[in-house]
């Protein structure tokens, strides 16, 4: 039953209208000619996986946060936030977190806190492992105050072939680690500000995982870690 359950995980209610549509695509593939039809047949499945929505174990201490998307570090840098969040000009450490079209999309809030600020950016479609793309591409971005009283920033970002952004928080709202938030499709990445308290517990070419892999301690005195590929 477990082995079951991890194959068959729930599917995001923005998904359901895509299988559809795959779906009877399918059948009219087969009706005109049937090795179509199979083609037809795995982009459903694909679509079905892409849109899969499973839970997840979210470590719980005060200080953690955990990446909101899954994926692979793509960079971690100093950067400037985005401008609409009005957090000032002084750059802070920015953990990129990339997905492919086969990760999981949903993404979830990285820590415990209340959201400050929203802000919708429109723009580019440019490819979402260039570092440009946090600047020059289509961004929904978040402020949020965590319960430690830290401000950080997450930045749901579109990518090469991502047309859609979804957020559903509101300003005000209590979050809590590792709760869904929204999605993007269809692949794109997730930046996260941190505070200046905060340092990396991930390495660049490291997998995350949303809700789990906890990306930065602001009660950790550790100096940033490296990774090294085996």
């Amino acid at each position: 039953m477990d082995a079951i359950r991890s194959v068959l995980v729930p599917i995001h209610e923005e998904g359901w209208r895509f299988i559809a549509f795959f779906a009877v695509a399918t059948f009219l593939l087969f009706l005109v000619f049937e090795p179509f039809g199979w083609v037809g047949v795995v982009l459903t499945c694909w679509c079905a996986y892409f849109f899969r929505n499973p839970d997840r174990v979210t470590p719980q201490r005060d200080g953690l946060l955990v990446s909101p998307a899954d994926g692979v570090v793509q960079m971690i840098t100093e950067a400037v936030p985005p401008p609409e969040l009005d957090m000032g000009d002084a750059p802070m450490t920015r953990v990129s977190v990339f997905m492919n079209v086969f990760n999981v999309h949903v993404n979830r809030v990285p820590a415990d806190g209340v959201i400050t600020n929203l802000a919708y950016h429109p723009g580019k479609f440019l490819n979402a492992t260039l570092d440009k793309a946090s600047e020059d591409n289509e961004r929904q971005a978040v402020r949020m105050t965590t319960d430690q009283g830290k401000d950080i920033a997450f930045v749901q970002i579109a990518g090469l072939v991502a047309r859609r952004i979804l957020c559903e928080l509101k300003t005000d709202q209590q979050v809590s680690a590792g709760e869904r938030f929204g999605l993007i499709r269809f692949g794109s990445r997730v930046d996260v500000y941190l505070d200046d308290s905060m340092t990396p517990m991930v390495a660049v070419g490291q997998t995350a995982v949303a809700g789990e892999t906890v990306i930065a301690d602001s009660n950790a005195d550790e100096p940033a870690r490296e990774g090294q590929l085996h």
